[in-house]
């Protein structure tokens, strides 16, 4: 227990000066985890039926990751993103020539490790510049949102938990601590504009709802992806917190929907 609360102190405390530092270190630091939780998908994924294209696959999701950061800090076009098209393309042409019995379990299983472990945290990136410039507070607001959501949920479902929410994914989980978890989210998110701005209080309200209930999700769907493998952690990089896939579980799901959300309100 005391490993994993200083561990995680330490973590959010790097989080926290990743993202208000400034515009270069937040991309790079975010950009870096990015390609990490592609390659602890790759890693936990690995099986004699299935081998994902480890090499090809990281070097998709660095690309990937590289271009779109340099298009948000204004270095590059948006046509320049363009340029991961052949990585991608080479995932299925590089099959040909492994000789594998089920090619194509490899191939499935690269494409979604970039797409569950890559693809969330860019879109987390361009938060940062959803008004052109960049600004720190509304990524920042999404992550204390989440650890709100994550709190809530725990303290009211150990208070209160007896309604089970998806017992065959996760039986520690119930309604009571969900509706908890989405109540402190939502709370939280209504003061972040006295102190943040950036957003109305609608505008947080409705983020924190979406964080509320599709972070939830997140975390069932990495739930269910370990459950499926027979593991207990994603990776052991955080000592008593598990892997990035672990931490971020929640991220991988809502910052897509709460860029989207932001986009068109």
């Amino acid at each position: 227990m005391k490993t994993r609360a200083i561990t995680g102190l330490f973590f959010v405390i790097a989080l926290v000066l990743a993202t208000l530092l400034n515009a270069y270190v937040f991309v790079a630091f975010f950009s870096l985890i990015a390609v990490f939780a592609a390659r602890e998908f790759f890693v936990i994924c690995k099986s004699e039926e299935t081998k994902p294209l480890f090499g090809l696959g990281l070097l998709t999701a660095g690309v990937l990751s590289v271009l779109a950061s340099l298009y948000f800090l204004g270095l590059i076009d948006v046509k320049y993103l363009a340029l991961v098209l052949p990585l991608f393309s080479s995932i299925f042409i590089a099959s040909l020539f492994l000789k594998r019995e089920k090619p194509f379990n490899d191939i499935a299983y690269t494409l979604l490790g970039i797409c569950y472990g890559t693809i969330p945290f860019i879109f987390f990136i361009a938060l940062g510049f959803i008004h052109g410039k960049f600004n720190p507070y509304i990524p920042l607001g999404f992550l204390i949102i989440l650890w709100a959501n994550d709190t809530g949920a725990y303290l009211s479902g150990r208070a209160f938990g007896k309604t089970k929410l998806f017992e065959r994914i996760s039986p520690n989980k119930t309604w009571e601590g969900f509706i908890g978890g989405v109540a402190l989210a939502v709370l939280i998110a209504l003061n972040l504009q006295q102190y943040f701005g950036s957003l109305t209080k609608m505008e947080w309200g409705s983020v924190a709802l979406v964080i509320g209930v599709f972070g939830t999700l997140g975390d069932l769907v990495e739930s269910m992806l370990k459950r499926s493998l027979g593991i207990k952690d994603s990776g052991q990089i955080l000592p008593g917190h598990g892997g990035f896939l672990d931490r971020f579980d929640g991220l991988l799901i809502a910052a897509p929907l709460v860029y989207l959300l932001l986009l068109f309100i």
